[in-house]
């Protein structure tokens, strides 16, 4: 009789029994029964204090969406802890895994060092803890915890992968020949793109760009040709979001919230990063990291039940829904992401640029800065990065071509939203700032309403975690290696070009 069974026959007996409720509820999650995971969680930490069930149980909030709920189950999970309750490695590697999907990545460390400690042969925890050194910012203690794994475990992809971004790698210090040949000895499709990324980062970093690129070209045409990708479904969502905007240009706003979050949107591998750092360096501001609130509440209002959390479907089900009421969802939904300090806020996911004109109506205070770049440096960073395999916002990301057929698409909208929204969004471009750092910085923080403050022009002395790929580059001062950086690759960059002289966008 498995796990289940055992659970289910013992709550049966026995419905004031903890630990059945505890080990149901952990099955349901495992099969997939999240509604009824849930549940079976909430029973058990009913029937008993427990860092161990409250763990769990913020994970399964995690799971769908309720982020404040998990963070209180977090809470209560703490007090257990303080209370002397031994619990074992997989519950606190669980505790930090929950606090960084909400973004906590400095409340994440103990926990995952303390599942390490427990049971140092887990390549699980010993990743979980390298990384999350990474994210704040403790590069040597990382690139020691990434080692430790590999020496137990040398072909393990993802720590290759991350142990590469790190740092800026130079011809003196760095693991190109190792990664060469731990990505010529497998053959698992995963690891392989993970190791072909990390390969083609650090052939760059060491000046080897032509060599850097063919690895990228190799590496993304045999990821491409394992995805079902098409554009087209892409183009009918931007479509979507325009032949909707009438229908949200006049739906009603009621008591929309009065606060002010900073939205910072683009495509990404843009500046998005670069400009909040900057941002929040300012005494009066802090970053939320990157939600995915805005996109949830409208999913919520819709009351639509597609897979995606955005489709043409979603949009036209929300166009005619209370855009006040959609602010205030977002709100609720972003406050388990910000300390309660009684500063502003950034929302820093690049995608919200999908949502600008239905920010605008429903946060009327917000302010919203898109980060523009040259379109062919735009194409090659993104080509460059990878995304989350995962998520279908960037299955665009590994195909020259249909990258700047995306681009073209985000142009186009960026455009619609000027003129249906003036005056709302601040477009940034990238090259400004960084030839202009103080003028252009100046510009952002004039449209946020924030005073000037000269620790916006020192963002790489700010201390605070950072969990995307430009980590490595956001704790230095600005630089300029990044600007036309395309002209390396013009002659495979020809795709590209075709696509944006077709659209009349000039290169």
């Amino acid at each position: 009789m498995d796990t289940r069974s055992v659970a289910l026959s013992e709550t049966i007996r026995h419905p004031a029994s903890a630990e059945a409720r505890f080990l149901l509820g952990v099955s349901e999650a495992m099969l997939g029964n999240i509604r009824e995971g849930l549940s079976q969680l909430r029973k058990a930490t009913e029937l008993k204090r427990s860092a161990e069930y409250y763990a769990h149980l913020a994970r399964c909030l995690l799971m769908v969406r309720q982020d404040r709920e998990a963070r209180a189950a977090l809470h209560d999970a703490e007090h257990c802890l303080a209370s002397a309750e031994r619990v074992d490695a997989l519950t606190r590697d669980t505790m930090g895994c929950a606090y960084a999907r909400l973004g906590s990545h400095t409340e994440s460390l103990p926990h995952f060092a303390a599942a390490v400690r427990a049971q140092p042969g887990n390549a699980q925890f010993c990743y979980n803890h390298a990384i999350a050194l990474s994210f704040v910012g403790e590069t040597a203690e990382s690139e020691t915890a990434f080692e430790k794994l590999l020496a137990q475990e040398p072909q393990n992809a993802r720590a290759h992968h991350g142990l590469a971004g790190l740092r800026r790698q130079t011809a003196e210090c760095n693991h190109v020949p190792r990664l060469r040949a731990v990505r010529n000895a497998t053959e698992d499709p995963e690891s392989r793109l993970l190791l072909g990324y990390a390969l083609a980062k650090e052939l760059e970093d060491i000046g080897e760009a032509q060599d850097s690129f063919r690895c990228l070209l190799d590496v993304n045409k045999e990821h491409r040709s394992r995805i079902s990708y098409d554009f087209a479904h892409d183009a009918e969502i931007f479509d979507a979001i325009e032949a909707s905007w009438p229908q949200f240009a006049s739906a009603p706003v009621t008591h929309a919230p009065g606060k002010a979050p900073i939205f910072i949107i683009g495509m990404p591998r843009t500046g998005t990063t670069l400009v909040d750092r900057i941002l929040s360096s300012h005494p009066d501001v802090v970053s939320a990291g990157e939600l995915q609130a805005f996109p949830l509440a409208v999913k919520a209002a819709s009351g639509t039940r597609t897979r995606n959390v955005l489709d043409p479907q979603t949009l036209f089900h929300a166009a005619d829904k209370d855009l006040g009421h959609i602010g205030k969802s977002y709100m609720e939904r972003a406050a388990s992401h910000v300390p309660s300090t009684g500063r502003r806020f950034i929302d820093k996911f690049p995608g919200n640029f999908q949502y600008a004109g239905l920010i605008a109506r429903a946060l009327p205070h917000a302010a919203i800065v898109c980060l523009r770049r040259h379109p062919m440096d735009t194409v090659v960073s993104n080509f460059k990065n990878l995304f989350a395999t995962t998520s279908r916002y960037y299955q665009y990301s590994y195909d020259i071509e249909e990258i700047a057929q995306y681009y073209v698409r985000f142009d186009r909208l960026m455009k619609f939203w000027q003129a249906s929204i003036p005056n709302r969004i601040l477009e940034v471009n990238y090259e400004d700032l960084v030839e202009k750092q103080e003028e252009t910085t100046q510009k952002i923080l004039e449209h946020c309403n924030l005073q000037w403050s000269e620790s916006c022009l020192t963002f790489h002395e700010n201390t605070s975690p950072v969990s995307t790929p430009s980590a490595a580059q956001v704790r230095r001062p600005i630089y300029r290696d990044a600007v036309a950086r395309w002209r390396r690759y013009e002659n495979a960059l020809g795709p590209a070009r075709t696509v944006f002289d077709t659209a009349g966008i000039s290169v």
